[in-house]
C-alpha cells in the first residue's frame, strides 16, 4: 500500500486506525483471508457496483471460492488513493488490482464504540466488466 499521507487535522489514533484497517482489508483480499476481512466490515454493510449488490455472505463466498492472489504468486499492488477523516466517519479511496480486474473501491467507514468498521463499499473495474 501506498500513499499515505497527513493532511488536516485529525487524530493520530484515528488515521493509525483507519490505516490499519485499509491494511487488513488490502491483506484480506490479497491473501483470501474471509476471517480477516469479516472483522473489519460491520454485519449489515452491503456491498456494491452498477447493477449489483452483495450482502457481506454473499461477497465472503466470492473471496473464499476464488483463487488466492498470494498463492499464485500475484502482485501486491494495492494502492490507497484518499483517506478522509471527518470525526467519526472515514472515507477511502483505494486502487485494488486482482488477477484480470483493476478496481477502485470507496470504502465507508463510521466509528462507533471507538472502533472502526467498514460500512459501505462501492467498486468499479477499470478493466472491464464486474463480476
Amino acid at each position: 500500500m501506498k500513499n499515505t499521507e497527513v493532511i488536516g487535522d485529525i487524530g493520530a489514533h484515528d488515521f493509525t486506525s483507519v490505516i490499519s484497517l485499509v491494511q487488513d482489508y488490502c491483506d484480506g483480499l490479497y491473501q483470501g483471508d474471509v476471517s480477516k476481512l469479516r472483522a473489519i466490515f460491520h454485519s449489515d454493510v452491503f456491498l456494491k457496483a452498477a447493477g449489483i449488490r452483495r450482502s457481506l455472505e454473499q461477497w465472503l463466498d466470492a473471496v473464499a471460492s476464488r483463487p488466492v492472489p498470494v498463492q499464485e504468486r500475484r502482485s501486491y499492488d494495492f494502492n490507497l488513493l484518499s483517506i478522509e477523516i471527518i470525526k467519526d466517519q472515514a472515507m477511502v479511496k483505494l486502487e485494488c488490482p486482482l488477477f484480470d480486474h483493476f478496481y477502485v473501491d470507496y470504502l465507508g467507514l463510521l466509528k462507533e464504540n471507538g472502533r472502526w468498521l467498514i460500512v459501505s463499499k462501492m467498486y468499479t473495474d477499470l478493466q472491464g466488466d464486474i463480476s
